[in-house]
């Protein structure tokens, strides 16, 4: 009895290797691209398939094609709500990433006593939910009850309202700045620990002064971290929503339902029961977040700036 010996090609099995591990790699993401595609993916494409809809009080759902984004920019409240919330991204944002940026220079420095505790400290305010700084904030900001109003009241002062239409933008403004300063700070020093030394060594040793160095190899070097920073500020600048719905209740006459995009869509949602509409703000806002953000990052990144 003779038995035949089966020879396998090499081909065969280099194939069989590679659609295994073509398949093992789609294993591993399978539950990342699931969640993914059931909390990102189909909202968005829920959202604009209510932007294509109208919902009359009577005939139910009519498809309107892209009325709805024609009346979008033709909508007087949403234009305001966009404009107040551009104002806030032009001061609040460099500001806010300007003092980070002199933090984290002069933590990096080496120069600043207890700089572990600074840097702690700076830090800290990111870790306070933003519900709670705002009602903290607000609280101080009151005239009849807060900081502002015993400081009238002891040293019989006049103390502009922070809470007056003229003057709530800014102060949400100082409100995030306070929350977010030490989160950016953490971004920039984070940077700057990846310079190689011997950079700072070879300026020494040709004169060059500490300011010299920071124009001339730290700020170059983070670009990235500057770029990064600067679109995360940018997405949640055009995503105001906590500090002034929370501030609402403190400042009615100064903090309206539609003080922000996002909280024009809350408002047409879920008081005005109008998804279709706030669908379409929304998708107009991603659209022009992502547009900014994307002409942030090519500026940013750009070799010859």
């Amino acid at each position: 009895m003779t038995t035949k010996s089966i020879t396998v090609d090499p081909n065969v099995r280099v194939r069989k290797r590679t659609v295994a591990g073509r398949w093992s790699g789609w294993v591993f993401m399978g539950p990342f691209m699931l969640i993914f595609l059931l909390v990102f993916i189909l909202p968005i494409i829920y959202s604009i398939y209510l932007s294509l809809y109208r919902n009359p009080l009577v005939g139910g759902q009519i498809f309107v094609g892209l009325d709805n984004y024609l009346r979008v920019f033709s909508d007087g409240q949403f234009l305001q709500a966009l404009g107040r919330v551009s104002v806030f991204l032009i001061v609040q944002v460099p500001i806010m990433l300007g003092i980070a940026m002199l933090v984290a220079l002069a933590i990096d420095s080496g120069r600043l006593w207890g700089k572990s505790f600074f840097r702690l400290s700076i830090f800290m305010p990111y870790a306070v939910p933003g519900v709670v700084a705002t009602l903290m904030w607000g609280f101080m900001y009151g005239t009849q009850f807060g900081l502002v109003g015993n400081l009238n009241e002891m040293f019989s002062w006049s103390l502009p309202n922070p809470l007056s239409s003229d003057l709530v933008l800014a102060s949400i403004g100082n409100i995030v700045t306070w929350e977010y300063v030490g989160y950016n700070m953490l971004i920039f020093y984070s940077a700057l620990r990846t310079i190689n030394p011997s950079l700072y060594e070879a300026a020494r040793i040709d004169g060059a002064s500490e300011i010299t160095m920071v124009w001339a190899i730290k700020l170059p070097a983070i670009r990235g971290a500057m770029v990064v920073a600067t679109i995360f500020s940018i997405i949640g600048s055009f995503q105001l929503f906590n500090e002034p719905n929370i501030m609402k209740n403190l400042a009615p006459n100064a903090i309206t339902t539609g003080f922000t995009p996002n909280m024009y869509a809350y408002s047409l949602s879920f008081s005005g029961q109008q998804y279709n509409y706030a669908a379409t703000v929304a998708i107009v806002m991603g659209i022009v977040t992502m547009v900014i953000a994307y002409v942030v990052q090519l500026r940013g990144m750009r070799k010859d700036i």
